[in-house]
């Protein structure tokens, strides 16, 4: 479409740019320049004739200072006087010379100086320096001294005429240059104006030009495209350009729209032939044949066939429904039938895509006519889709290659067929339908006799089942009644524990603290033996604590209402701890004890320290109960990957600690080896059975376990040992919630002292200096139970303290009433009258006593106590039975604080 000499509208454009940059640029380089040359006689009249003019002065001055002198003297005879004549007699000369310079490229001014010289040279000699000499001599010679006078006067006169001649010329020279530079100047202001006159000329007519090429396109574009929306519009005209840039692009574009125009226009007409053709046809065989006929004709087509998607001898095939131009009986050319995947027909159908056939075989097809026959050139197979799916398949052929034209007019045609295709489908299948459902109703009107029989059935079946349902919905009743009873029964199972706690806890408290104090001996009164008896009673009263928090223990767990405190364990210390405490129990049963911790195993893990102490005291217990031989070992080892995703699945990045506590006692049989972690379930469970204990260790380990995210396996040989295994993973990252949520807590609900600095003041006695601390101080015990108030009495009375008692909160409020230096209360729960809590309430709004310190002391130890002791107003909280040591630990604190 491009010439070889194309010459673009933007060349265009360039080139009259260039062009105009090209003149301006002449006419500043000649501006320029006729400039220069300007500056330059400028500078030559103004540095040269000007100089000439003052050198000229000066020799003028010169002479008439030497003249002025030379008669001041002689009129005087002062000598100051010769000044002016001894300086211009040595600097005319300079001044001459200067001029001579400057004159020496002009003949005549050089002539008319050397004349001024010579007169001034006369003068000198004739005058000036005889006269100033012969007064120096003192020749008084008036008539010598009058000539000279008249002759210097001549001369001098000379001088002037000569000086005045002399810039006289040079003036005249001085005006000739400014005429030459007003010439030169006038010259530079028409060769401007000469300039400018071409140049926009020049770009007047390139313009013109330029604007004439582009603009007679644009307006036959212009028509062109207005006739696109005119109603009685000529596409047959085109817009022709002899010219070869953008402009013929544009012509040529819009020929080339106005042919796709054109193309769009025959489609949509044939398009529409078409779908006006196919209306109304309402079965498949003639609009096959209109169809296959009409396609004929708009493709220039000598052959067609189309075939229909249906099922054919129970297959889904391509069944030939129409032809043009077949010959050779009513079958003619053409199979007639394909399955799907068969042939280019079966393929097209399968594929959904077109196959156009431009290089035909001659044993393909032949084309015939009454004059005779040829092959096809094109043969064309594309399928007819209604919802992306392929319903029919045409076949075409032609002696000619159909072009791209009746290509896209096939493409909107195949879209529109499927739709019309469908809808005759549908409706003879509607038809059909229609056909089969006269049959059915009659079919069904000589059912409806035995539906009604039916019906009755069914009714009475239907009641049946609505007894039924009744009878359901009074079991689901009843189930909902028994659950609601069983987690009743649940929590007055919860609340008996937590009373009979307080039951047990409070006559135990004073069994423990006194037996204490009667085992420590403190006055020397007992001997060895009543103390023994101490011991002993001391003893068995941890037994019946450690059964009670067992007990308690297991009621919490299966009520989901025990909590773990995740904390710093140290793991080096634990070999110690085992050893002290179970070192004597392996020494008295003959049994060799060891611990051994592999090099792995970190010096801190964090989990509950407390409950996973229990859990490794349960299993050793249990350890040393069942074994009479032998030995008893602990390991402590880390788990590997392995271990972890067999044992603790969910614990997958975290480390994990491995305690296995190993005997060679008495073993488990394996039928019985599930039973021992069931609550108060032992292996040998009779009432005359060897081994002692109630059977919760193993249960509670358990649960704990659980709680700690671990779990508890066992190992075991009847007559040859058991080995329980303890899996736990570390708990860091709920140490570090913990510790920030103590942490913001603890600066939230000051002045109370936070949880884990009362455990570090616990398990640390104090100094021995700091022991007798407790002298003097007023503590008040408010407590129903006498015993409890007779024990804690007697150990705080030995303590230096200063003992007040009150036996519920009404008293307790009565007895602050009188004496408001009490530095410390102990106050019990559970009291007649005015319980722990609505007293705490009470001393707490007495402005008073808003900072005494107040210990809880409640027997219950259920998970809600110390939350509800805290906000009633306790300082802290401790759980009957009393350490004695730890309590009066904790009094320290409080009271110290």
């Amino acid at each position: 479409m491009m010439g070889k000499n194309r010459f673009g509208i933007r060349s265009k454009i360039m080139i009259g740019y260039m062009f105009i940059i090209v003149c301006l640029t002449i006419s500043f380089v000649l501006v320029n320049f006729q400039v220069t040359s300007m500056q330059k006689d400028r500078n030559y009249i103004i540095e040269h004739d000007f100089a000439v003019h003052n050198e000229t002065n000066r020799i003028e001055k010169y002479v008439m200072d030497m003249e002025s002198g030379q008669r001041g003297y002689l009129l005087t005879g002062i000598l100051s006087y010769l000044e002016p004549y001894n300086l211009g007699e040595s600097k005319w000369r300079e001044s001459y010379s200067r001029l001579s310079q400057l004159t020496r490229d002009n003949i005549i001014q050089e002539q008319n100086l050397s004349s001024i010289k010579a007169s001034i040279e006369r003068w000198l000699q004739q005058s000036g320096g005889n006269s100033v000499s012969s007064m120096k001599n003192n020749v008084n010679n008036e008539t010598y001294y009058d000539y000279n006078f008249l002759l210097g006067k001549q001369i001098i006169d000379d001088i002037r005429s000569q000086l005045d001649r002399f810039r006289s010329v040079e003036m005249g020279l001085t005006k000739q240059r400014a005429a030459h530079l007003d010439a030169q100047n006038q010259m530079l202001t028409k060769s401007l104006f000469v300039m400018l006159a071409i140049v926009l000329i020049f770009s007047i007519a390139a313009s013109i030009l330029i604007s004439r090429s582009i603009v007679g396109t644009i307006k036959q574009v212009t028509r062109s495209i207005m006739n696109l929306s005119s109603s009685k519009r000529d596409r047959s005209k085109r817009i022709h350009v002899t010219i070869n840039d953008e402009v013929r692009d544009l012509a040529e574009a819009t020929n080339v729209l106005l042919e796709n125009q054109e193309e769009m226009e025959w489609q949509q007409r044939k398009l529409t032939e078409v779908v006006h053709m196919l209306q109304g046809i309402s079965d498949l065989e003639t609009l096959g044949k209109s169809f296959i006929s009409k396609a004929a004709e708009l493709f220039d087509a000598s052959f067609g066939l189309l075939y229909l998607r249906s099922s054919y001898e129970g297959k889904e095939s391509m069944v030939k429904l129409a032809s043009y131009a077949v010959m050779g009986g009513s079958e003619g050319i053409g199979v007639h039938h394909f399955q799907l995947g068969e042939g280019l027909v079966g393929q097209c159908a399968v594929e959904k895509r077109m196959f156009h056939l431009t290089k035909v075989p001659d044993s393909y097809i032949t084309l015939a006519s009454g004059l005779g026959t040829a092959k096809a050139q094109s043969v064309l197979i594309v399928p007819i889709l209604h919802n992306k799916e392929v319903i029919a398949v045409m076949e075409l052929a032609s002696f000619d290659k159909f072009t791209p034209l009746q290509l896209e007019l096939l493409e909107d045609i195949l879209e529109v067929l499927g739709t019309i295709v469908h809808s005759v489908q549908t409706r003879v299948e509607v038809e059909r339908l229609l056909k089969e459902y006269q049959i059915m109703t009659e079919e069904l009107q000589t059912q409806q006799e035995e539906l009604h029989m039916t019906n009755e059935q069914l009714e009475e079946q239907n009641r049946y089942a609505e007894v039924r349902s009744r009878e359901l919905e009074n079991i689901k009743a009843s189930f909902e009644e028994h659950a609601i009873q069983l987690q009743q029964s649940s929590q007055y199972k919860s609340e008996f524990l937590a009373n009979m706690s307080h039951e047990l806890r409070t006559p135990l408290n004073s069994v423990l603290i006194l037996s204490q104090m009667l085992q420590e001996n403190k006055q020397g009164s007992l001997t060895k033996e009543e103390q023994e008896y101490a011991r002993v009673i001391h003893s068995s009263g941890n037994d019946l604590l450690h059964l009670i928090n067992d007990i308690l223990d297991l009621s919490k767990v299966e009520a989901g209402k025990l909590d773990i405190h995740v904390c710093e364990m140290n793991v080096s210390e634990l070999p110690d701890i085992l050893r002290s405490q179970f070192a004597k129990v392996a020494e008295q049963q003959n049994l060799t004890f060891s611990i051994v911790r592999d090099a792995q195993v970190p010096d801190i893990f964090y989990t509950d320290e407390q409950r996973l102490s229990q859990i490794i005291k349960n299993l050793l217990s249990n350890a040393f109960k069942f074994t009479h031989k032998g030995s008893v070992q602990v390991n402590l080892g880390m788990c590997s990957e392995e271990q972890i995703r067999e044992f603790l699945p969910l614990a997958k990045h975290k480390q994990v600690l491995a305690i296995s506590v190993k005997d060679t006692g008495i073993g488990i049989s394996p039928e019985k080896q599930q039973l021992i972690f069931e609550p108060f379930r032992q292996a040998d469970g009779t009432t005359n059975r060897k081994y002692g204990g109630t059977g919760l260790g193993l249960s509670i380990s358990r649960e704990l376990a659980r709680l700690l995210g671990g779990r508890v396996t066992m190992q075991s040989e009847e007559g040859v040992g058991s080995s329980f295994t303890l899996y736990v993973p570390s708990l860091e990252q709920a140490f570090n919630e913990t510790e920030s949520m103590q942490k913001e807590a603890a600066a939230a609900t000051s002045p109370m002292i936070s949880d884990f600095l009362l455990r570090d003041a616990y398990k640390k006695a104090a100094d021995p200096a700091e022991r007798n601390n407790f002298s003097g101080r007023k503590v008040l015990v408010v407590d129903d139970d006498v015993r409890n108030v007779f024990a804690l009495s007697n150990a705080f009375e030995k303590e230096g303290i200063l003992v007040s008692v009150a036996h519920n909160g009404q008293e307790c409020l009565e007895i602050m009433k009188k004496d408001q230096d009490i530095d410390l209360i102990l106050m019990d729960i559970m009291m007649p009258v005015m319980d722990g809590y609505e007293a705490m309430r009470m001393i707490r709004k007495d402005t008073r006593f808003e900072k005494v310190p107040i210990i809880a002391l409640t027997a219950k130890a259920m998970k809600q106590d110390r939350d509800i002791c805290l906000q009633a107003g306790a300082s802290d909280y401790i759980s009957k039975p009393l350490n004695l040591s730890q309590l009066l630990s904790l009094m320290r604190v409080w009271l110290t604080k």
